[in-house]
């Protein structure tokens, strides 16, 4: 039987959650973007200055880093150039492994050349291979240095070039999407899939800018993004006029990932979620 660990958002507490989607819409008043511009930052390989590069089929990407008032300091990223449209891709719970690259990568090639991409390095080169060890990476995240790194990402956007930035964020990074939208005054657009933040956190009510919002409707992970939670948040951010579109599927947590140990990935569904995603980003963008 499968499960995952996961944190009690802003707490320091593991708990274990278990139990994956139709679709619902709802628009309210747009915002005006804010942002401001950083363009102090430096390409970075293993140990030295020198750039890392990976190819792929359509443009280079690096690993970066930027300046973020995290404790921990600078914020390491991989960096896709694009267009001007700014887009922040946040981790799962494993870490800035392979998977999250390839999505960031598949997002960005999505967007037709409109987009530039980073997928920040929240853990700092720390990878999970397995449940156990992303619980505890988890349980260790700073979720308001984590904002910080998100605030920083989106400056650094800004300062290549991009006019607007959003962000999008899957499990732990869709509940980090959804406190950027509201924590972060760089961010323009949010569009987070199958995670639900603490309201220590953040208050979701707060949210001026468009978000699309994604769930699994077999989602079993009770406490942070089963139907209970995010039919619930609908309903708060119904009422408090809260300008989002709101997507639920035939699925499970995690289905957009293709490598998911959960076995929930469904390539349709995903292609369909994400396509949604990257038309929103540049509707709003």
């Amino acid at each position: 039987m499968v499960f995952l660990l996961r944190t009690i958002l802003w707490s320091g507490r593991l708990s274990t959650l278990s139990k994956g989607a139709k679709s619902l819409h709802y628009n309210s008043a747009k915002s005006k973007p804010r942002g401001s511009t950083v363009s102090n930052f430096k390409h970075t390989g293993t140990g030295s200055l020198i750039s890392r590069f990976l190819h792929t089929d359509t443009i280079m990407a690096s690993m970066v880093t930027y300046p973020s008032t995290h404790s921990s300091g600078d914020c390491p990223g991989y960096y896709i150039p694009g267009g001007d449209k700014g887009l922040i891709v946040l981790q799962e719970w494993w870490g800035l492994n392979d998977q999250i690259k390839k999505e960031a990568q598949y997002i960005c090639d999505m967007g037709s050349g409109a987009l530039s991409v980073v997928a920040p390095d929240l853990y700092r080169g720390k990878v999970a291979i397995d449940k156990e060890t992303a619980g505890h990476l988890m349980g260790e995240l700073d979720w308001q240095g984590a904002v910080k790194d998100v605030t920083a990402t989106a400056r650094y956007l800004i300062g290549q070039g991009c006019t607007k930035v959003g962000v999008t964020g899957f499990c732990m990074g869709g509940a980090l999407t959804f406190a950027a939208a509201a924590l972060v005054s760089e961010i323009s657009a949010a569009a987070p899939f199958y995670g639900i933040p603490s309201r220590q956190l953040a208050d979701l009510t707060q949210i001026k800018i468009p978000i699309q919002c994604h769930f699994g409707e077999k989602d079993n992970l009770e406490g942070f993004s089963s139907p209970v939670e995010f039919n619930k948040l609908k309903d708060e951010l119904e009422k408090a006029g809260v300008n989002m579109e709101f997507y639920t599927y035939d699925a499970g947590h995690g289905f957009t990932n293709h490598e998911s140990p959960l076995g929930t990935y469904n390539k349709e569904i995903a292609e369909l979620a994400l396509t949604r995603m990257v038309e929103f980003m540049k509707k709003n963008l």
